[in-house]
């Protein structure tokens, strides 16, 4: 079955008999569904998720995490187009404004892919390689604002080709209560002076291979990216500096009718191919495009210049009526030790956890994992799979 190609731009998913949170909800507030006269009339299928998290040397945070899904042309051969908008703040002057989107044109015709973010984020960072102690670490401040934008066209059904533009924009990093600087802590000399600023502005180039028809929750099918980033001075950058980032993903239905019984394979590569790259712009685990990869290790515990990344997750449906779910998950990485390229340290973990459909229009789901790693676990709440 894993061999058969799947052409997912014909799937139509028929959500006749499943049930989501928006069923069970609606009879107790007397909700009378708005009927949709005009069959062509775009529909949005919203998910909100409030939750409660820590952030890094600043307690607990609130977030609200939105996903918007829907169509922008005739469903059985257009893609889902989505979009997230997590903003998180607390009482400690720390916030975040998080946008994420995945615009699919009618017929998949164009893909326009964007990520804008703006934070007051304070993080952890242990230094480049792995081996070190979770108690050598050190927490560094600063501002910050991300603006990448892509377009892709399709060439052939699947596959598509398109440019980009990407802009980091690190301000006044500094690790202001510690009694080392982090030029000092990790010994690497770009973007690691005390309280300046540190910026990237570069094109990239950008490849997918998509059979998947819902990003947001993946039916069988295959996914392949590759980016290639140059930035250059001539863009404003600090340094000239290169990167490529590699990324696969295989979807297995384990039977052909029923409630899902589905694995999944995830691998990506991360590397820079020059000297320059900013320190905080480094692969580091947890900071991939979408932050999901790591789920059970602590967001950029491992840093480097290279990072290799592989996980697998077992999905199943607990009901019938695709209300309840659970996944089981394994993933591994290891990163480049410093002032090398050698992989020294193989980090794995690994954990469990339940789905609750809240809108089974846009197949969107609550994940609620329980992930743990050597000496680290955390409670992970998010809306839509990991990958």
């Amino acid at each position: 079955m894993a061999q058969t190609p799947v052409d997912s731009t014909n799937v139509h998913v028929d959500t006749i008999g499943e049930r989501d949170l928006i069923d069970i909800i609606r009879p107790l507030f007397t909700i009378i569904p708005r009927r949709n006269t005009d069959r062509k009339k775009k529909e949005i299928y919203f998910s909100i998720l409030p939750i409660s998290t820590d952030v890094p040397g600043a307690s607990k945070a609130l977030v609200t995490s939105t996903t918007a899904g829907f169509y922008l042309g005739d469903r059985k051969t257009t893609y889902i187009s989505s979009v997230t908008f997590a903003p998180y703040f607390n009482l400690k002057g720390r916030f975040g404004l998080p946008i994420h989107s995945s615009i699919w044109m009618p017929d998949n015709a164009y893909n326009i892919q964007g990520d804008t973010r703006f934070l007051v984020y304070p993080q952890y960072t242990w230094g480049l390689g792995g081996g070190q102690p979770e108690a050598d670490k050190v927490l560094v401040n600063y501002d910050y604002i991300r603006f990448y934008q892509s377009v892709l066209k399709r060439i052939t059904p699947f596959f598509y080709a398109g440019i980009g533009y990407d802009l980091d924009y690190y301000i006044n990093i500094n690790t202001n209560n510690a009694p080392v600087n982090l030029s000092d802590f990790t010994g690497y000399k770009y973007g690691t002076a005390p309280g300046v600023n540190s910026f990237s502005s570069g094109l990239t180039l950008n490849l997918l291979y998509d059979t998947r028809h819902n990003s947001i929750n993946p039916i069988p099918g295959v996914f392949g990216n590759l980016i290639y980033r140059y930035n250059m001075g001539l863009l404003g950058s600090d340094n000239n500096s290169e990167s490529v980032y590699i990324d696969l993903r295989k979807y297995v239905s384990l039977t052909n009718i029923g409630p899902k019984n589905q694995i999944a394979f995830w691998f990506y590569y991360w590397t820079t191919i020059s000297s320059g790259t900013p320190y905080l712009n480094l692969p580091s685990i947890g900071n991939d495009p979408y932050q999901r990869s790591g789920r059970g290790i602590e967001q950029n515990r491992y840093r480097g210049e290279s990072l290799v990344y592989f996980e697998s997750e077992y999905r199943r449906d607990i009901t019938s009526n695709g209300l309840f779910g659970f996944v089981i998950f394994a993933n591994t990485n290891a990163v480049s030790q410093l002032n090398g390229r050698n992989f020294a340290y193989v980090d794995p973990a690994g954990g469990a956890g339940l789905r609750i459909k809240f809108n089974k229009k846009s197949d969107t789901n609550i994940c609620i994992d329980y992930g743990f790693s050597r000496g680290y676990s955390d409670l992970i709440l998010a809306l839509g799979e990991a990958f």
